[in-house]
């Protein structure tokens, strides 16, 4: 991919499996998506362990299309990744894959934590060496960050071997139905993943250690019709984006407007963020009446926010309401 790309772009990941939905060329072709989004196949939890090979195949053949679509005539084409199940399988696939550089955005590592992340790091290194510019996204799913002795040293441990990589992590992702799995929990439609406390407080974490240097988007929201699916997706995007996390893992293409309008940026947000990054640096004051006259905004406190707030703009949009020019 050429394009400049972000962490903010990323937003709603739709996942497929790699063996499985094979109109998904055509749907692509036609437009027939909600957008903004981006897509997964995945390899690795919808994929039995006897079927990864052919499942590779039908991938090869399904980006082929893409490809060839692509060359027919101009499309939406979403930010594309593959999920992997293994540093060997991501080895293999980096090199295997290099054809569609140009409609594939990169590689999605599960499970990734202390037990995986040296050789995660290794192959990232060299496919960066050998010219490959993929782009990868680490899921922090793994049960073993559970344990309250390690966990925090372990997250300090996995951010740091990530700095030798960070130009290349495109985004942090969280695993809520694995965690959830490792208590045997799940929520129901009118509850968050935020009403599940030990699931809860391991997100915190993963907030606390990675989203102020990473964009960590929210775990998936695994409801998609029935009554209170679209209002229940709501409300946990909006914790999502309160509690440090941008972006939600998707399942079906009815929750992708939900997650983008959750996206858009109230418009006096927008109004307070472009005041607060437009400050005047001769002014003595870096505190103000916001915008309506209803907060205050504050320069050395609020900076950071103005900027995710103007990426989210930029991306996703504006609420409408009435925004002065």
């Amino acid at each position: 991919m050429n394009q400049i790309i972000t962490g903010y772009d990323v937003g709603a990941l739709m996942y497929s499996p790699a063996n499985a939905h094979t109109g998904i060329v055509d749907a692509l072709q036609q437009e027939r998506y909600p957008r903004p989004f981006s897509l997964a196949f995945c390899l690795e939890d919808t994929v039995r362990e006897e079927a990864v090979e052919e499942a590779e195949r039908t991938l090869c053949r399904t980006l082929e299309r893409i490809s060839a679509a692509r060359a027919e005539g101009p499309f939406y084409l979403p930010l594309i990744f593959v999920r992997v199940r293994s540093p060997r399988q991501l080895d293999r696939l980096c090199t295997r894959f290099a054809p569609f550089a140009p409609i594939l955005t990169g590689f999605i590592l599960p499970k990734f934590f202390v037990e995986n992340c040296d050789a995660y790091i290794q192959i990232i290194q060299r496919a960066a060496a050998a010219g490959l510019e993929w782009r990868y996204m680490p899921i922090f799913e793994s049960p073993s960050m559970i344990d309250l002795h390690t966990r925090h040293r372990q997250l300090e441990q996995v951010r740091d071997a990530l700095d030798s990589v960070s130009d290349r992590i495109l985004n942090i992702r969280v695993g809520g139905a694995d965690l959830s799995h490792a208590f045997g929990l799940r929520r129901h439609v009118d509850n968050t993943i935020y009403d599940l406390r030990p699931v809860a407080d391991v997100l915190s974490d993963l907030a606390a250690v990675f989203a102020r240097q990473y964009i960590v988007s929210g775990p998936v929201w695994e409801y998609y019709a029935g009554e209170g699916w679209d209002a229940g997706l709501r409300r946990e995007v909006e914790l999502d984006m309160l509690c440090g996390f941008t972006g939600k893992t998707v399942i079906h293409p009815s929750q992708i407007p939900v997650v983008n309008d959750c996206l858009k940026v109230s418009a006096a947000d927008y109004q307070d963020a472009r005041q607060i990054m437009s400050w005047d640096p001769h002014n003595p004051r870096l505190v103000a009446a916001s915008t309506g006259g209803t907060r205050m905004n504050e320069y050395k406190t609020h900076s950071r926010w103005a900027e995710r707030v103007l990426q989210l703009a930029r991306r996703y949009g504006v609420q409408e309401e009435s925004i002065s020019r």
